[in-house]
């Protein structure tokens, strides 16, 4: 299987490197091949603006969502937007990996959504290529997150809400509707309190968890 690894996290010595170092040696050693896009590494720009586009249709007034379903029907994204779109392209499945900030994904998954699942490559609502028939269709996506915070604050009646449920908005709103499968998150909660002992554990329910793909 081909999988694209969409890394999110600014510290190389994080529980969160670990976790994804992990997932990438135990990809391999299970005949995978697999590309990774570490955002924080990369400088990934997260805004999308008008520089997006190499060739603007209506370059009077900006309407990004017009621009990128013109775009895609003549590749013209800028070239940091190709070169991710190549990656998703290529691959079966799509994981995400990043820590909660807010109840859901840091900004610069966010900008990454939002900039190279543009409109026309993933989706079109004007051909009624979502959902069922997304562009996106054949593919699979899951999500690896952690928390800081206790699990208890997450579950239904908690304070926060079931962790489920927010995720909805990616993986309902996002990766359903462009068509993609849906594999069933995996949630790691209080990362920030493990012991050395606790992480070490963890990291290898991960990697059981992974080997299992």
């Amino acid at each position: 299987m081909k999988i694209l690894y969409i890394y999110a996290h600014q510290e190389p010595k994080s529980f969160n490197a670990a976790l994804k170092e992990t997932a990438l040696s135990a990809l391999k050693e299970k005949g995978h091949e697999v590309k990774l896009s570490d955002l924080y590494a990369m400088n990934f720009n997260p805004v999308l603006t008008e520089g997006d586009f190499t060739d603007r249709k209506k370059p009077d007034i900006f309407k990004p969502f017009f621009e990128a379903i013109q775009a895609s029907k003549a590749g013209a994204f800028a070239p940091d937007i190709l070169a991710e779109m190549e990656k998703v392209k290529w691959a079966d499945l799509l994981i995400f990996q990043f820590p909660i900030y807010f109840t859901s994904m840091p900004a610069i998954v966010k900008g990454w959504i939002d900039r190279v699942l543009a409109p026309g490559f993933s989706f079109n609502p004007i051909t009624k290529n979502t959902y069922e028939t997304g562009l996106l269709k054949g593919k699979s996506a899951m999500i690896v997150a952690t928390t800081g915070t206790p699990q208890a604050l997450y579950v239904e009646g908690g304070v926060h809400g079931d962790m489920n449920r927010h995720l909805e908005s990616v993986t309902h709103c996002v990766f359903e509707f462009m068509g993609m499968k849906v594999l069933p998150s995996y949630i790691l909660y209080e990362v920030s309190s493990f012991s050395k002992e606790k992480g070490a554990e963890e990291i290898d329910k991960y990697r059981n968890r992974i080997l299992e793909l």
